[in-house]
């Protein structure tokens, strides 16, 4: 059944979100459509840089991405507390990135010595912009509707590009988050596009790998398939090796590299899918049985719908959205069995 929006993203039960937008009736969003002949493989490059100048803007921050030949999917962080602290100036300058702004925003930034009855009109809107700066809709509406223009620009036609709205999964914690940033990086993988987690383009996963080789975190990656070296990247959220540190991903970034590359090893569609022996120890860390995790990598595991967590998580984040039951608690006892 369709849930509200509301009903699906509460920042009191989780910041995190898996967000997934698709191509209407499976059109090809930056693949190559082999009736045609016709490639659109630097569509790809749009959405990285769109995604690039909005987590820039918004006080929303991206874990995980990766765009596909009809999809992308990306794993986001809602961050309250960074917007509360953004001065009137910062959150015009924010929004104004994007929008025109009202009016008598315009004014404001021309002329800030305005009369009082207009500097309250101005805080109205100010916190009208800071909301939105933090919403989860607004981001993926500024997201999906850019590329939209521009795709029916480029096939000189109108009408609807995406599948209806995007589609989200709220990821309840930090076992649940890097599951899905894992099961994101595995995509191009998985489908068969890429052998390993370096040549997955346009990844968060190829991002990373290049970065940690060039010992500069915040440099441009570079495109493997264009070698531009000017190509506009997301900045990522780091790791901080800690479970209970809220401002960086619970976990190390070595510890998820050896994650990724092991899953990618035994998904991999022209591997044996063996289990190796030796298994990367954040398993152990975060309590996650390794075979449920392939499984779940590998979309054999589709009992998660609306949230992924342990069963504890989900039914904590079902009483906080007044609701008796959300769907994935037999999924949470397979993928999660020691998590209370």
């Amino acid at each position: 059944m369709t849930l509200p929006r509301s009903a699906l993203v509460s920042v009191q039960s989780t910041p995190y979100y898996h967000c997934i937008g698709r191509c209407v009736r499976r059109a090809f969003l930056c693949g190559e459509d082999t009736y045609t002949g016709r490639s659109f493989a630097h569509r790809r490059g749009w959405i990285v840089e769109r995604l690039a100048l909005l987590s820039s803007v918004f006080a929303i921050d991206v874990a995980a991405y990766a765009v596909m030949s009809n999809h992308y999917h990306v794993v986001l962080r809602i961050n309250v507390d960074l917007a509360a602290y953004w001065s009137v100036d910062e959150v015009l300058r924010r929004w104004c990135a994007l929008f025109a702004g009202n009016p008598i925003v315009q004014r404001y930034l021309a002329n800030p010595a305005m009369h009082a009855a207009e500097l309250a009109k101005v805080n109205e809107f100010v916190e009208l912009y800071r909301s939105r700066l933090v919403d989860l809709s607004w981001f993926m509406r500024c997201l999906n509707e850019s590329i939209a223009r521009m795709a029916n620009e480029e096939d000189n036609c109108t009408g609807r590009f995406w599948e209806g709205r995007f589609k989200s999964q709220a990821l309840l914690d930090e076992a649940a988050l890097i599951a899905c940033m894992a099961y994101v990086d595995l995509n191009p993988i998985r489908a068969g596009m890429a052998d390993t987690p370096e040549s997955s383009h346009f990844t968060s996963i190829q991002q990373r790998i290049a970065a940690v080789e060039r010992s500069d975190k915040t440099s441009t990656v570079i495109n493997t398939e264009t070698e531009d070296l000017s190509e506009v990247i997301p900045r990522l959220m780091g790791f901080s090796g800690r479970l209970d540190d809220d401002h960086g991903l619970p976990c190390d970034l070595k510890d998820y590299l050896e994650l990724v590359d092991w899953s990618g090893r035994a998904i991999h569609p022209h591997k044996r899918g063996r289990i190796a022996d030796q298994q990367p120890k954040i398993l152990q860390r975060l309590q996650i049985e390794p075979s449920a995790l392939l499984s779940y990598l590998s979309r054999k595991e589709d009992s998660f719908h609306h949230v992924i967590g342990s069963k504890s998580s989900i039914r904590e984040a079902a009483a906080k959205l007044g609701r008796t039951f959300l769907q994935g608690i037999a999924a949470a006892e397979r993928l999660f069995p020691q998590r209370i």
